[in-house]
């Protein structure tokens, strides 16, 4: 009975090698089940987000909150981006809520001037307009390089994050320019799918800013001749 008991207790106990639970899988099943995860993933990011900005002035904080939570499933395979970034987003409000209400009335403000702009002629008004949508164009890589500067450095202040946010949009002129053309291209790319803009349209570029963030600085490269 006890060699019965004993028996039993280890083959409950060992893993059945047949079916190996969690090993990975590979072929094509295990590719399919990864292009599936980069769409899914940064889908329930997104509908995070878009849940978050309903609150209108809450969406700097929500696009942070994701940017952290697309870095925590990209880094670490955390599975559950949606509740990440609803979880993220109250550190992120507490810290950014002053700057989201200044970036928002600062875009109602230079939306409402080329809306006036352009019914207005002479040279003057043409260039007036093409300053505010130089600032329109300018806004949109230093906010998503914002998100992503907070999501790698959760810990820090607003401060540093703007600092850091600067240098990561414009010290190097191509990862801007990366950032504006993947924030214009992905909800166009996405729109062949039913709500693909609404819930890639703004993950996307975050996961393209923490791509870019984690390669090497284009302007500094390593200084081969220091010596230990």
């Amino acid at each position: 009975m006890a060699s019965l008991t004993a028996g039993t207790r280890i083959s409950r106990s060992a893993p059945d090698r047949r079916h190996p639970v969690g090993e990975r899988q590979t072929g094509w099943e295990g590719a399919a089940l990864r292009m599936l995860e980069f769409v899914a993933y940064p889908a329930l990011a997104g509908c995070a987000l878009l849940l978050l900005c309903l609150g209108v002035v809450t969406w700097l904080p929500a696009l942070a909150a994701a940017a952290y939570a697309l870095r925590q499933w990209r880094d670490d395979g955390r599975p559950r981006p949606f509740l990440d970034t609803l979880e993220a987003f109250g550190r992120y409000w507490r810290r950014l809520w002053r700057h989201a209400l200044l970036s928002t009335v600062a875009g109602l403000v230079l939306v409402a001037n080329v809306v006036f702009l352009t019914t207005r002629p002479g040279v003057a008004a043409l260039a007036l307009l093409a300053l505010q949508i130089g600032l329109v164009l300018a806004s949109v890589p230093y906010h998503l390089a914002l998100a992503v500067t907070a999501a790698r450095d959760p810990g820090g202040d607003v401060r540093r994050w703007c600092r850091g946010a600067l240098l990561f949009a414009f010290a190097a002129p191509r990862r801007g320019l990366a950032l504006l053309a993947v924030a214009i291209a992905a909800p166009v790319l996405t729109a062949p799918l039913a709500v693909g803009p609404l819930l890639l349209g703004g993950t996307l570029p975050l996961l393209v800013g923490l791509w870019l963030a984690d390669r090497p600085h284009p302007c500094t490269p390593p200084d081969r001749k220091r010596k230990p």
